[in-house]
């Protein structure tokens, strides 16, 4: 008997502020490289739309669903991932724990379930690996009353990402029948700014949308010292990148954007790997700069069963090819849906209100301008272990 396994990641981040350890291509970089190949499949299908995934979490939870898969389904996900979650279990591990350390001083919390349907006989290898690895704990839900368990699963979501997303699942998209588990991921970030946005600098001024109109937002503005770069794709299309600290000053928000208004966003993504942020990493240096950056919210909701496909990850949505043996032997299990729901907001500096004043002080030679008035990509890394928190395209505030 074959089961529909709706699988939820979802990812939160909020950003109230305007708001390595591991070897070079660590476990986690090529995690993140797999959410930033799906990020990439995502935007061809929608270039003009507001994007934003979370790449380590569409990896912890193919890494979840990789510990209950067998045969070729299995081979298809460590394919993809480029490692096998039973051989590096501890250095995930080790990973996970840091990503959420209070080291990090800014908020980072990522938790994962399994809601399992009452009665259901689940492999204990399975259960333990996935909670020694992932922290992943598990919930019996009555799947036969669908609006009861979408009340429990969107509970458990908005408990775990502080009320930031408060809606993952609709009762329609559960079989009463045939739902055996879901599987969620909820990653939450809140971090403050380093060097803060005051809010007498924020002023509406005109970024210029992906469909070419123009738009009055509001823009923070600050003068302060930044580490940024500028370099160029293969085929010679030059961009720049700015790294704005947290004030944990573990994690960052980076931001690229092409130099030219004239070339599209869409031409420099492709472009984008974990690789390509090392280099970024390596080579900005501090500038004295103005930086002028738009004021926003951004919600996505991304259909991740597609771009997953795209990357060969086809089994595991096929009834009649699924192997998920590790998870249960009593039935055929396969993967019915695949989706990740994100937040982010950008402000000033937070909700964490502080009375510390900074004077801008206005040199007499002008100094270099960073300005983001046209469509930009934005990445927030976790800079000890490289981990792509989360990534998105902004095409319009």
């Amino acid at each position: 008997m074959n089961w529909h396994f709706p699988f939820f990641l979802l990812t939160t981040v909020t950003l109230p502020s305007l708001c390595s350890q591991f070897n070079p291509l660590s476990l986690e970089e090529l995690g993140s490289d797999t959410g930033i190949q799906v990020f990439n499949q995502i935007v061809k299908s929608r270039p003009h739309d507001n994007i934003i995934v979370s790449p380590h979490g569409i990896a912890s939870v193919l890494g979840m669903l990789q510990l209950g898969a067998d045969g070729r389904t299995k081979k298809q996900l460590t394919t993809v991932m480029r490692y096998g979650v039973n051989g590096v279990g501890k250095v995930l591990k080790k990973i996970n724990k840091a990503i959420v350390s209070k080291k990090n001083k800014d908020i980072v919390t990522v938790a994962n379930a399994v809601f399992v349907k009452n009665g259901f006989k689940m492999e204990v290898p399975f259960a333990t690996r996935n909670k020694d690895v992932f922290q992943c704990e598990v919930r019996n839900v009555n799947f036969e009353d669908p609006v009861s368990a979408c009340d429990s699963i969107n509970m458990w979501v908005k408990n775990e990402t502080r009320g930031m997303i408060d809606h993952l699942l609709s009762p329609d998209l559960i079989d009463g029948v045939l739902t055996r588990l879901v599987l969620v991921n909820a990653v939450y970030f809140k971090g403050l700014w380093k060097s803060r946005f005051q809010p007498e600098n924020t002023k509406k001024r005109t970024f210029v949308a992906a469909d070419g109109k123009s738009y009055q937002v509001p823009m923070l503005a600050q003068l302060s010292v930044f580490r940024c770069g500028s370099t160029s794709t293969p085929s010679d299309l030059w961009y720049n990148f700015i790294e704005l600290p947290y004030h944990g000053e573990s994690i960052s928000m980076l931001i690229a954007l092409p130099t030219e208004s004239s070339t599209p966003l869409s031409a420099l993504i492709p472009h984008i790997s974990t690789k390509t942020i090392d280099s970024w990493m390596n080579t900005m240096v501090p500038k004295r700069v103005q930086v002028v950056l738009p004021k926003f919210t951004a919600v996505a909701q991304t259909d991740l069963k597609e771009p997953l496909k795209v990357l060969g990850i086809t089994e595991m949505f096929d009834p009649s090819k699924a192997n998920f043996a590790k998870i249960t032997r009593s039935e055929n299990l396969h993967v019915s849906q695949i989706f990740q729901k994100a937040k982010i907001e950008v402000s000033e500096d937070g909700t964490k209100a502080s009375a510390a004043t900074t004077a801008i002080l206005i040199a007499r030679s002008s100094p270099p301008w960073f300005i983001v008035d046209r469509p930009f990509l934005f990445l927030i890394r976790h800079n000890p272990t490289g981990a792509v928190l989360f990534m998105g395209q902004i095409n319009k505030p």
